[in-house]
């Protein structure tokens, strides 16, 4: 099975540096775009286009379904599951409501060859072709041990401007197998409610977990 993962229709809401959650830039966000906005870099390449064209398979995981890694997030109260048909199989998504703010979670088991650091320079890609994507914080820290990239930022969709986290991370299971997984943890809501969905968001960015089981837990 060919790689496959939604960026664009599900993207985050607050700011993460290294260990520390910093408050966002609400003001920013809010702020109406140029009016003509900025057409993506040419080079921008989308990390599953990146990955196809290196020969990489992807195979969609359930989290829960994961016997060499610990991938997780939490549910905070008044939020619950979220079913699409249109999700890949294996996504888990929740939400407060029938609508935004909504976080989701996907897990891919890799396999072939490539360059993790040059992938990951291709991982905020699809981000950034979001319509009017404006990026408020990024990171190439590793999370957890594992080398990382996230992204933060307000694009447009649907007539909405939206408020957008979104981490990548390339991480490898325990061994003996020591499998390489893609995960990819995105928290998406309104601009306009991010001061009022803050609370919530945080506790699923600060919870958000990609481990080895019985491993010691990284600092960072």
């Amino acid at each position: 099975m060919t790689l496959r993962w939604a960026l664009a229709a599900a993207l985050g809401a607050l700011v993460v540096s290294g260990c520390a959650t910093e408050a966002p830039d609400y003001q920013s966000v809010w702020s109406s775009p140029s009016a003509a906005p900025a057409a993506p870099a040419p080079d921008l390449v989308p990390l599953s286009k990146y990955l196809e064209d290196s020969g990489v398979v992807g195979q969609p995981v359930s989290p829960e379904m994961l016997e060499d890694l610990t991938v997780s997030m939490p549910t905070p109260a008044g939020w619950q599951p979220y079913q699409d048909s249109s999700l890949s199989p294996g996504t888990r998504m929740i939400a407060k409501g029938n609508t935004y703010p909504t976080a989701m979670l996907m897990v891919f088991e890799l396999d072939g060859e490539f360059d993790v650091a040059e992938a990951l320079t291709h991982a905020d890609d699809d981000a950034q072709m979001s319509q009017n994507f404006r990026m408020l914080n990024s990171s190439t820290k590793d999370y957890k041990g594992f080398p990382s990239t996230m992204i933060e930022g307000s694009y447009d969709l649907a007539g909405n401007r939206m408020h957008t986290y979104n981490r990548v991370v390339i991480a490898t299971g325990a061994p003996p197998a020591r499998k390489r997984y893609l995960v990819q943890f995105t928290v998406t809501g309104y601009a306009e409610q991010a001061v009022a969905d803050a609370p919530d968001m945080e506790k699923i960015i600060e919870g958000f977990t990609v481990s080895v089981p019985g491993a010691a837990p990284a600092t960072r």
